[in-house]
């Protein structure tokens, strides 16, 4: 009985283990990055001219913040990792060009072959 309690646990060890690896986000799947995009924030704000580039380990952009038809000037700067053969915009730092807010975000961006797509909110 102890080795069919053993056989069965590690089935489901196995089994587990299996569908831990095949939940892995398939960041190609995600939609396109199109300007202007809600804000992770919500409120209303739209965010515009969102273009990451990748140099240096970082992947950086300014971007608009617009907030009831006026226009916020931010900066951000992500970590770069790749992955799954292109780069994940990851662990996102913002800061208001006038040195008025800064935080983080939650928000990611894939980027392979040039195509920037964006996590899914």
């Amino acid at each position: 009985m102890r080795a069919h309690t053993l056989w069965i646990a590690v089935i489901v060890s196995f089994a587990l283990s299996a569908g831990i690896a095949s939940a892995q986000t398939d960041y190609g799947s995600w939609p396109l990055l199109k300007n202007p995009f809600p804000s992770t924030g919500g409120n209303g704000v739209m965010i515009d001219k969102y273009e990451p580039v990748v140099a240096d380990g970082k992947c950086t952009t300014d971007f608009t913040a617009i907030v009831e038809g006026k226009p916020y000037y931010n900066e951000v700067v992500f970590d770069a990792v790749p992955v799954q053969g292109g780069i994940l915009c990851t662990n996102g730092k913002w800061r208001a060009k006038d040195g008025s807010a800064d935080g983080t975000t939650p928000f990611e961006v894939f980027i392979k072959d040039g195509v920037k797509r964006a996590r899914p909110q």
